[in-house]
């Protein structure tokens, strides 16, 4: 008789010895052997069953000695025929076994395959073992069969075969019937008690105490046990795909590989995936992770000129999963397309495409089963996936978000904050990085970020007169403090006649004499410097002399700033209106510029100066998707000037709101001829590339200081918005504007001058527009974008 033991231990401790007996299927026998049962078809035979086996005592009356099922060979088989009906045997996968260490001698035909192929020395190993446990599990079974109590701990054990013919291993759940098994109480066996379940069921875990009541070898087992094996391998690799799925990890995809090996029984089968940008155009679609078969380390790839108008649509555009269950059947149907050509190199026979899209819209991951034999993939087994699909799609959608965070921090670590109308240029920049990365390539750096042939337009809404505004309020303020100290000093004389105060107040008189003659750099510093020096420790004595002068000290330092420990007052109203001034103008622009982006994406950064400044790059390299027309850029130009006019009404509106009556004047620079950008590194910002281009940067930096040629008078006046350029069919573009904005009580006059010379940069020009302001300006009620490229296309 074939006898299978388990991967336990054979010397493992337990409550009770364990003895094989067939005694309760004899008493079956017996049963249907009885004169009542004188009419059942079984009698008969049952009464020949009884006296044959009332030779062999031992098989009833037990014993521990395995060797024993061989002697008996015949007898046994004959004795559990019933319970293994042979129709049964090739469905049933069951054996007859030794509860507690899973010894094994009776088995189905089914179990018999099972096992033969599982190789010679193959063992039926229990995976999830545990020797304590089992020592409890015993005592529990002692506590239901002979005491009565319920103490539910069951498991269920699972055994992992292999299988030789497909080169994978399934796995088994047992289930165990123990219908045919006694329990008997040694005389060394404690009688449990009600007090002694109760402490049971708070110790678990505590070994000693289950020793304690059920000593080891204390009780008695016979009989055998019925255990079945139900196949859980497509729920055990479904649980393991989500398992993996979940704690992703470096080696997913060949753990995964490893499951679905198991789930479609297929040892050699492969797995791959890529993740694909869908808003490219698919003639060039941009591969943006790949752990692929089909596409080695490729980046992107022409999907018309690769595949198959019936996978491109299944796959790219209706997202459904297609089965390819013969590649040389399709490889005639596609005239042998670079699709085909690849199956065939890589040794693929038959191949399941499965597209997953991402909630983002922007991503899709295909995932790719292939077998190297044809018909062993298809559309049939195609639909065991449907219950792991669920766990796929998680899966992407969390890696989705995780390469999405990947990417932000790569754009803030070795870029910046940027602007949307560019942000796609950084995202493939950041994504190929990352590539790179995983494919473990030596000293990479991200791509350097240039747009060549683009349009600049800059502009700027300078508060006028704010250095000399600036001086002037440090001077009000210092003039205060020392006022203030020149008062606690001659107080101090009154009451306490001595030189040094006298001599202080000179010191300070001389300062404010100074002050007020002009203020020099270093000279806020030297003031600040000598009041805590040689004023501060002598107010610290003139508080102790009575209690008018420490009031009198209490006011001055009440008027200095907290933080600055000056007086700070006409400064701060200064500042405030500067900030409320750079902010309004700051919002205005901000909320115009995401309109201006409607008429076609473009580059747009805003600086805070005194005042508020802007730079605009537009032209075909910026964009992804769209076609770049001049007529965009002569929309931006005419939409900027309007923009110009509306910040001087929003900046004269506001100034009764200001403590300081502040003016901005305004200034556009034109320049005709594209240029490239290029975002440097280390600067984390836009800049003009190449020599011959930095000219422009040049111009923006000093052309608020220009003059007008021949006189003494700047450029840049209040209540003037002035345009610069240095060809003549600027002049007449602009100009066309002009008179546009000035059919709309936007404009005035117009000046044409011409520029002193630069250091560096000559033959400059200018139109200067007179500003109209608006009675009552409405921010929300100005010219519409409909307004402006009706204006255009005129």
């Amino acid at each position: 008789m074939k006898i299978v033991k388990s991967n336990l231990n054979e010397d493992m401790e337990l409550p009770m010895q364990l003895n094989i007996s067939f005694k309760k299927v004899f008493t079956v026998f017996e049963k249907y052997a009885s004169p009542e049962f004188i009419e059942h078809p079984y009698h008969k035979s049952a009464i020949d069953m009884v006296a044959e086996f009332k030779k062999y005592p031992e098989l009833f009356d037990g014993f521990s000695d395995f060797s024993l099922l061989d002697k008996y060979k015949e007898q046994v088989e004959l004795l559990l025929e019933p319970l293994f009906p042979e129709p049964l045997l090739l469905n049933e996968i069951k054996a007859a076994s030794v509860p507690f260490s899973f010894t094994s001698f009776k088995f189905t035909t089914r179990f018999e395959n099972i096992l033969e192929n599982a190789g010679e020395n193959y063992e039926l190993n229990v995976r999830n073992f545990e020797e304590d446990s089992m020592y409890i599990m015993a005592c529990t079974f002692i506590m239901s069969y002979y005491y009565g109590y319920s103490m539910d701990i069951k498991r269920p054990f699972f055994f992992d075969i292999p299988d030789q013919k497909s080169g994978t291993t399934r796995h088994y759940r047992a289930a165990f019937n123990g219908d045919f098994s006694e329990v008997i109480a040694t005389e060394n066996a404690p009688k449990i008690t009600d007090k002694d379940y109760k402490e049971l069921l708070d110790n678990f875990d505590n070994l000693e105490v289950w020793k304690e009541k059920f000593p080891p070898n204390s009780y008695i087992f016979k009989g055998f046990g019925i255990m079945n094996l139900f196949d859980v391998t497509a729920d055990e690799t479904i649980s393991s795909i989500r398992t993996n799925l979940l704690k992703s990890g470096d080696n997913l995809n060949q753990e995964l590989q490893h499951n679905l090996r198991e789930f479609f029984a297929i040892k050699d089968l492969m797995l791959g995936f890529s993740v694909f940008n869908v808003n490219d155009d698919l003639n060039k679609a941009r591969i943006k992770i790949s752990e692929s078969i089909l596409f080695n380390n490729t980046a992107a790839v022409s999907c018309s000129d690769y595949f198959c108008h019936h996978v491109i649509g299944k796959i790219f555009k209706d997202y459904e999963t297609i089965a390819i269950s013969d590649v040389e059947k399709y490889g005639q149907m596609s005239g042998k397309n670079p699709f085909y050509e690849q199956l065939k190199n890589v040794g693929i026979g038959s191949i399941i495409l499965i597209p997953i899209k991402a909630s983002n819209g922007q991503d899709l991951a295909v995932l790719e089963i292939a077998s190297p034999r044809p018909f062993e993939l298809n559309s049939i087994n195609q639909n065991k996936l449907k219950d792991i699909l669920p766990a796929f799609e998680a899966a992407v959608e969390r890696a989705t978000e995780e390469m999405q965070n990947v990417i932000e921090a790569t754009i803030q670590e070795h870029y910046t904050t940027l602007h949307d109308s560019v942000k796609w240029r950084f995202i493939e920049a950041a994504e190929k990085y990352q590539q790179e990365l995983q494919n473990h390539k030596e000293d990479i750096k991200p791509d350097q970020i240039v747009f060549n042939d683009v349009y600049p337009l800059f502009g700027q809404a300078d508060i006028k007169g704010s250095s000399t505004a600036r001086n002037e309020a440090i001077k009000e303020d210092l003039t205060t403090q020392l006022t203030l100290a020149i008062n606690v000093l001659k107080h101090a004389c009154e009451t306490e006649n001595l030189p040094i105060y006298k001599e202080l107040m000179f010191r300070v008189d001389g300062y404010l004499s100074n002050v007020k003659d002009g203020l020099n750099a270093g000279d806020e510093v030297g003031i600040l410097d000598f009041l805590k020096r040689d004023i501060y420790p002598v107010f610290k004595h003139i508080k102790e002399l009575s209690k008018t002068l420490a009031n009198e000290v209490d006011i001055y330092m009440e008027r200095l700033d907290k933080d600055l420990h000056v007086v700070y007052e006409r400064r701060k109203a200064y500042e405030d209106s500067v900030s409320l001034l750079n902010d309004k103008l700051g919002k205005f622009i901000d909320t115009k510029q995401h309109e201006a982006q409607e008429m076609f994406p473009h580059y747009f950064e805003r600086y805070k100066t005194d005042g508020v400044e802007h730079d605009m790059y537009i032209g075909q390299s910026l964009v992804k998707n769209k076609t770049f027309d001049p007529l965009y850029l002569y929309n931006l130009r005419l939409w900027q000037l309007q923009l110009m006019c509306e910040m001087e009404n929003v900046a004269f509106a506001i100034r009764k709101c200001m403590s300081h009556d502040l003016r901005v004047a305004s200034l556009i620079l034109v320049h005709s001829n594209p240029l490239a950008i290029r975002f440097r590194m280390d600067e984390k910002q836009f800049d003009v590339d190449g020599a011959y281009n930095i000219r422009y940067e040049i111009i923006k930096k000093r052309i608020d200081k220009a003059h007008i040629k021949g006189t003494d008078e700047r450029l840049t006046v209040p209540g003037k918005i002035s345009i610069v350029y240095s060809q003549d069919k600027d002049a007449i573009e602009y100009l066309k504007y002009v008179k546009y904005l000035q059919s709309k009580k936007f404009l005035g006059k117009v000046e044409k001058l011409e520029l002193e010379d630069l250091q560096g940069v000559s033959g400059l020009k200018a139109l200067r527009a007179e500003v109209v302001y608006q009675e009552n300006f409405d921010e929300s009620d100005t010219i519409t974008l409909q307004d402006l490229i009706k204006e255009i296309q005129l």
